[in-house]
């Protein structure tokens, strides 16, 4: 099956009570455009910090300001703006789909997968605890979350392929994005940026975070491998079977060949492109255009040892950056929301506004109130960078008050931060995901909330434990 098909847009699936993810992305951003006329506007005046790409904000400068809402005309501008907004991760995306192209053009993925489906045999459920394991420890160092958009062309096939469905593909590498970033042991985008705007030593306190890491990988990994197994060994259950049989890519096992040297070589590259970027960004600080240039590299050494044209590499980079130009729209749409948010000046309104909430809970549960509030401010700010710039300010001297160590309202954040990126319709990985493999939106909640609610429970235990033992 082409390639192309398989990632064209869900509108082609026809699922009669199914919502296409724009859909719903078009109604949240009225609703936000709503709100610019319900909510009063407010605003925080700001400290730049020196050497950072985010400010810091004046918690006692907060006052209501002249309200600003959204037109009409500016509703239907703030796509366009959102697209621009977003530009940096939606041309990564882009690069990623073509670079793919490329490699997939080779017949070297394929041949891979398909051996890898036989090496897997009797096997197949050791691909969960893992892909989970691995691609959370990733996002928890490296903190990768939109660049496994690239990965799940591929995690999808190999799924299908094994007995599972679409959705333990999305599972496998977002909610281990998830568990990665609520460990975040030494993610620099999130936990660094907060730590940073709190005064805490770079990466402090990483010894309990690893704790986190793992044991919220474990208790994902139970849960994803029972899903798996429940569509592997009841197909009949499978809500996603049908759609999966017409669009994933099938593996015809009984004519598998042995890899050749060539197709050996090139997915070593390929491989090695993602341990370079890992390297990359934990030491040399690389992120989205060098990340670019380091894979369109790679692309021009797997045609090279392909053997593949220059006119053909470019027929097959346009394919694959067509192929992903679905996932772009949405990302764009969610970065709009942010966008009217923003523009309008309530976003400083509603984090003064919530975070006021907290104040006079008890101490007891004041730890997971932040837990909570993060969750809820990551709905309207899905960057993790720039949710710590916008509410660590706050929650650094609102722990300070209630007696609470700074660590422990980071730890608040990343988690809340983590957590809501799978679940909510405003981030824009999560969307493309879902969109690439077909899912529909409700499909994917109804997965996921049994998973979250133990991802809740779990947090607040970890906050509850980290005031006890006065984690610093």
């Amino acid at each position: 099956m082409e390639q192309e098909e398989m990632l064209s847009p869900p509108e082609t699936v026809k699922q009669k009570k199914s919502v296409d993810p724009m859909v719903i992305l078009a109604v949240i951003i009225v609703i936000a455009a709503i709100a610019t006329w319900l909510i009063p506007a407010g605003s925080f005046d700001r400290i730049a910090v020196k050497g950072a790409d985010y400010d810091k904000i004046d918690m006692d400068s907060f006052r209501f300001v002249t309200q600003k809402p959204l037109g009409w005309f500016d509703l239907f501008m703030s796509f366009t703006k959102g697209l621009q907004g977003a530009g940096d991760i939606i041309f990564f995306l882009l690069i990623m789909g073509g670079v793919f192209q490329v490699v997939e053009y080779t017949g070297a993925l394929h041949a891979g997968l398909s051996n890898l489906v036989i090496r897997l045999k009797g096997k197949e459920m050791l691909l969960v605890p893992v892909s989970i394991f691995l691609f959370s420890l990733i996002s928890a160092t490296a903190a990768c979350c939109e660049e496994y958009l690239a990965f799940l062309p591929l995690m999808y096939i190999i799924c299908v392929a094994v007995g599972f469905d679409s959705i333990t593909a999305v599972a496998l590498l977002f909610v281990s994005s998830a568990v990665g970033y609520a460990g975040g042991m030494m993610n620099a985008f999130t936990v660094g940026v907060a730590q940073n705007i709190s005064g805490l030593g770079m990466f402090s306190g990483m010894w309990y975070r690893w704790i986190v890491w793992a044991v919220l990988a474990t208790l994902t990994s139970i849960m994803v491998m029972r899903h798996a197994r429940m569509v592997r060994n009841h197909p009949e259950r499978n809500e996603m079977l049908e759609t999966d049989r017409k669009y994933a890519e099938q593996l015809d096992l009984g004519e598998v060949q042995p890899m050749t040297r060539r197709e050996a070589l090139i997915l070593v590259v390929f491989a090695g492109a993602f341990v370079a970027v890992a390297f990359c960004i934990i030491r040399l600080h690389f992120y989205i255009d060098e990340m670019s240039a380091i894979f369109l590299i790679v692309m021009v050494l797997v045609a090279i040892i392909g053997k593949i044209g220059p006119s053909t590499v470019a027929e097959q980079f346009v394919k694959g950056c067509s192929n992903l130009l679905w996932a772009a729209l949405i990302i764009g749409m969610c970065k709009a929301v942010t966008n009217i948010l923003t523009d309008a000046g309530i976003m400083d309104t509603m984090v003064w506004a919530m975070g006021n909430l907290l104040q006079d809970l008890p101490h007891s549960v004041t730890a997971s109130g932040m837990f909570v509030l993060q969750d809820l401010l990551n709905i309207m700010i899905p960057s993790g960078s720039g949710q710590a710039a916008v509410t660590m300010p706050f929650m650094a001297p609102l722990s300070d008050v209630l007696g609470l160590n700074r660590q422990v309202a980071v730890l608040a954040f990343q988690m809340g931060d983590a957590f809501t990126n799978v679940v909510t319709p405003t981030s824009g990985e999560l969307m493309a995901a879902l969109a690439i493999c077909h899912i529909p939106y409700k499909k994917w909640f109804r997965f996921l909330a049994p998973i979250w609610a133990v991802w809740a429970v779990a947090a607040c235990v970890f906050l509850v434990i980290a005031v006890q033992i006065g984690y610093h």
